[in-house]
């Protein structure tokens, strides 16, 4: 596996540990890299070296995209996974290659932009209005753009819930309060809920593999709980 040497990486490392430890020797490589660093292929070539059957990239976008081509120049075909932050097409699959991309497995919450399937969507619609509106110089189908408009429309619904007391403790007390809130920017079947002691609003994924040009997701509803990549 092949891990960001700070906090996101490290608790997506500490996910899959915790799931493989009744068997920990499964794991016979790690690698992790600093974000200053300007490319990690050397990361991937000493990866390739332990012969692994799956390769697991927790990484941001453009070094995931780095690496996905790393493993295409080395006609390498291990199994590929990369970690949700990693799974857009347009910002990591086209920029590593299609051909390079091809098979790549990881998991999503939210929808993509570049995916033609959501053209008539409400939800992608209403999300295309508010980029049309306040941000028209911004990358649509960067799917940085998605997460900060899903994180927006839930302060936007936390805010409506407090009515005119706008305390902290009543913030505090609505955001904590959510229960299986549906937001246009979701996949199907996939809702915020939170609790006095779950300050974990997402716990549903699906998972998705690149194929053609561009992540099909495996479904559209009842979407698994991902408790082996929980930090």
């Amino acid at each position: 596996m092949l891990y960001q040497n700070d906090d996101m990486g490290k608790d997506y490392l500490k996910g899959l540990e915790v799931g493989f430890a009744g068997d920990p020797n499964r794991i016979v490589a790690k690698e992790s890299y600093e974000v200053a660093e300007p490319t990690i292929d050397s990361h991937v070539v000493r990866l390739k070296s332990s012969n692994p059957d799956v390769i697991v990239f927790f990484t941001t976008p453009k070094f995931g995209a780095q690496a996905i081509k790393k493993l295409g120049e080395m006609s390498w075909k291990p199994v590929t996974i990369v970690s949700n932050v990693s799974a857009s097409t347009a910002t990591v699959m086209r920029p590593a290659g299609m051909d390079n991309s091809q098979g790549v497995i990881s998991a999503a919450y939210a929808k993509d932009a570049s995916d033609p399937q959501w053209k008539d969507d409400a939800g992608m619609k209403a999300f295309d209005e508010l980029i049309a509106k306040y941000m028209p110089d911004t990358n649509r189908v960067d799917s940085s753009a998605m997460t900060g408009y899903n994180m927006a429309t839930t302060m936007v619904e936390v805010l409506r819930r407090c009515g005119d007391d706008l305390t902290r403790a009543n913030v505090m007390k609505q955001a904590a309060s959510l229960k299986q809130f549906a937001q246009g920017g979701l996949l199907p079947g996939v809702t915020l809920s939170t609790g006095p002691n779950d300050f974990q609003p997402i716990e549903q994924l699906q998972l998705m593999q690149f194929k053609g040009e561009r992540c099909s997701c495996s479904a559209t509803s009842s979407p698994a709980k991902p408790a082996a990549i929980r930090g």
